[in-house]
C-alpha cells in the first residue's frame, strides 16, 4: 500500500505540472476540504478554470474529500417531482417542451392544475416508496394572484405529511415569496441554466436579471435557494466556469444545486440542435458536478434531468463526485427518468442510504411579557 501511494503521489504533482497548474493547487484544495465548514467559497473564476482542467480523478478525489467533510458519506435525499400544471408555458426556453412557443413540434398536451387531493395522493406515494423531498412545479411565467391560494395549501398539506418541500413556479415578486414563506416553503428552485453571456441562446422572454431578482426575493423571504444548471446545451466550458462563478458571486451560494444534463427533446430548439450535432460527455458533466462541490461545500448538488440514460458506473462518478441528491419516479416533469427499482438496486450496490427529511421548523416569533420581562418564542399559526 505504501509503494501504491509513493506512486501516485509523483504522478499528481506531475499530472498537474503537465496540466499548466501551479503544483500545490491540489495541496491548496485539501486544505480548504479540511478548514472550518463554511456556506460561501472564495474561489475565483481563474479558480474554478483550474479545478475543471485537472486530472479527473484528481478532480474527483478532491471533490469526494469537501464533501465528507460537510456530509454524512454514502447519505443521499431521495426527491420526487410532480408537474402540477403542464405545458403552454408563455416563455420561450429553447430545450423545454412545455414552452407554448414550441407546441407545435413538441406536440405536448398541456393539461391544467392538477386537484390538491391528487397532489396530496402524489405525496404520499412519494413518502411510502422511500422519497423525503417532495417538488412541485408549473409551467407558468410566473404565479397569479388567484394561483397563490393554491400553491399556498399544497406546501401546508405536503408538510403536514413530514415532507420537505420544494416549488418551481417561475418568477416571484417579494410579496409572493413572502408567502411562500410563510405557508413554510423549503426550498424554492429557479434555475439560472447557463452563463449570462450564454444565457441569450437559451431564452429571450425573461432575462438573466430577472431570474437573479426572483432568487433575491427567495433568499430575502428566508426560504432556502435552489438554483441550478443544464449543461450540454451547446455552451462552451468557459459557459460552465462563468455559471459556477455566478453562484459564488450571490451574498450566499444557494442551498440546493441541481446540475441537470441536457435531455434533448425533439421538436425543441436546442434539442433539435443537439440531436444533430451531438451530446455533451457525460464525463463533462461530472467535472461539472466536482467542481460545483468543490466551490459550493455545503449545498446539495442534485441529479436531476439526464440520468435516465447513464450507465450505473457514470451514476456512481457523479456520487464520488459530490452529488448527494437525485429524484426518484419515472418522470421529471415531461422527460424520463430511472425506474425505481433500478434506482433501489443501484443503491444497494453503492451502498448508499437514504437522508431523512428535515422540513423548515414553523415560523416563531418573539413575545416579551410586559409584566415579568420574559421572553419566549410563539409558533404561528399556518
Amino acid at each position: 500500500m505504501a509503494g501504491l501511494l509513493n506512486i501516485s503521489e509523483p504522478s499528481s504533482q506531475q499530472n498537474a505540472k503537465n496540466n499548466g497548474l501551479e503544483p500545490d493547487f491540489l495541496t491548496d484544495i485539501k486544505t480548504e476540504a479540511t478548514a472550518q465548514p463554511t456556506s460561501h467559497s472564495s474561489y475565483s473564476r481563474d479558480d474554478i478554470a483550474r479545478l475543471f482542467d485537472l486530472p479527473l480523478m484528481d478532480l474527483l478525489m478532491q471533490a469526494q474529500t469537501v464533501h465528507r467533510q460537510h456530509f454524512t458519506a454514502n447519505e443521499v435525499q431521495i426527491s420526487t417531482l410532480l408537474s402540477i400544471k403542464t405545458g403552454n408555458c408563455p416563455e420561450d426556453c429553447g430545450y423545454c417542451s412545455q414552452s407554448g412557443h414550441h407546441r407545435d413540434t413538441t406536440k405536448l398536451q398541456a393539461e391544467k392544475r392538477i386537484e390538491v387531493d391528487k397532489v396530496i395522493a402524489a405525496a404520499r406515494r412519494a413518502k411510502a416508496t422511500g422519497s423525503s423531498r417532495f417538488c412541485m412545479g408549473a409551467a407558468w411565467k410566473h404565479p397569479s394572484a388567484k394561483d397563490m391560494p393554491y400553491v399556498v395549501e399544497l406546501i401546508k398539506e405536503v408538510k403536514a405529511l413530514g415532507l420537505e418541500t420544494c416549488m418551481t413556479l417561475g418568477m416571484l415578486d417579494d410579496q409572493q415569496a413572502a408567502q411562500l414563506a410563510d405557508a413554510g416553503l423549503d426550498y424554492y428552485n429557479h434555475n439560472l441554466d447557463t452563463s449570462r453571456r450564454y444565457y441569450e441562446q437559451v431564452v429571450s422572454t425573461r432575462s438573466y436579471d430577472e431570474r437573479l431578482d426572483t432568487l433575491a426575493h427567495v433568499r430575502n423571504s428566508g426560504i432556502n435557494v435552489c438554483s441550478g444548471n443544464i449543461v450540454g446545451m451547446g455552451e462552451s466550458r468557459d459557459d460552465r466556469i462563468d455559471w459556477v462563478h455566478e453562484l459564488l458571486k450571490m451574498p450566499k451560494a444557494p442551498e440546493s444545486i441541481p446540475v441537470n444534463l441536457l435531455v434533448p427533446i425533439q421538436g425543441t430548439p436546442i434539442g433539435d440542435k443537439v440531436l444533430a450535432e451531438g451530446q455533451l460527455s457525460v464525463l463533462e458533466w461530472i467535472r461539472t458536478i466536482a467542481v460545483t462541490r468543490i466551490c459550493c461545500p455545503t449545498s446539495y448538488v442534485r441529479l436531476s434531468a439526464g440520468r435516465e440514460s447513464l450507465s450505473d458506473a457514470e451514476q456512481a462518478l457523479a456520487f464520488m463526485a459530490g452529488a448527494n441528491s437525485f429524484f426518484y419516479g419515472d418522470k421529471l416533469l415531461t422527460t424520463g427518468n430511472a425506474s425505481q427499482s433500478s434506482d433501489n438496486r443501484l443503491m444497494r450496490e453503492l451502498g448508499l442510504t437514504a437522508q431523512f427529511a428535515a422540513p423548515r421548523a414553523p415560523k416563531q416569533v418573539p413575545v416579551l411579557d410586559a409584566m415579568s420581562g420574559h421572553q419566549s418564542q410563539v409558533v404561528l399559526a399556518q
